[in-house]
């Protein structure tokens, strides 16, 4: 009932999660092994509700700070 009134919703929510799938295997590619799930979804979630653009921001200061870290700090 609710797409019969608001048929964007449905898309919005589909564009989102796309875009976090993307964002998730841009993580895991940059970061291989380095890479922690738990953490991506702190980072995801922990900013509230973002536009994508600035999920992208928070995301790859993300994936910065963690190939900056000692491999060892990683894991």
């Amino acid at each position: 009932q609710r797409y019969l009134i608001m048929p964007g919703q449905a898309t919005a929510y589909k564009v989102g999660m796309i875009r976090i799938q993307e964002l998730r295997r841009k993580a895991e590619t940059e970061l291989g092994d380095g890479f922690d799930i738990k953490g991506f979804h702190d980072t995801v979630l922990g900013g509230g509700a973002l536009p994508l653009t600035l999920l992208e921001k928070r995301v790859d200061q993300w994936i910065a700070a963690r190939k900056a870290q000692p491999a060892a700090a990683t894991k």
